[in-house]
């Protein structure tokens, strides 16, 4: 199976060098995976590094991976990535562990950076959610 084609869509630059693109045109794939928003939950199904934002969005982008695995993907196939945190502030200071691991994966998705109240355990500050093509 061929890989799709993808093309970065950026009017503007500054986005790339924050590690993801304004758009991206993605042609010739044939699956698409959708996935639900991955959390630093472990296997067993308990919120795990209370109050360590690097720790939560390590674990948070291990499980989206194990996701993509599950369905023969990974990284480099994620087109879309949405983030959902309960402090912002937090978040941006660790911000380089999720962009080292997209840019290890050749990638910089669409992306959209949210503020909310509350996730859906207490425990959780940070959240993914993914759409990916190959």
């Amino acid at each position: 199976m061929a890989a799709p084609k993808r093309t970065p869509v950026n009017p503007w630059p500054w986005s790339v060098a924050m590690g993801f693109n304004q758009g991206e045109l993605v042609e010739g794939h044939t699956r698409v995976l959708f996935l639900s928003g991955q959390t630093s939950m472990s296997a067993e199904g308990r919120p795990e590094h209370a109050g360590d934002m690097a720790a939560q969005l390590a674990l948070a982008l291990d499980n989206l991976e194990a996701v993509l695995a599950e369905a023969g993907m990974d990284l480099s196939h994620v087109v879309r990535l949405d983030v959902y945190t309960t402090d912002m502030d937090r978040l941006m200071q660790h911000y380089g562990v999720l962009a080292r691991r997209l840019r290890g994966a050749g990638v910089a998705p669409t992306s959209t950076l949210l503020g909310v109240a509350r996730l859906g355990l207490p425990e959780l500050m940070v959240e993914l959610e993914a759409t990916a093509v190959a």
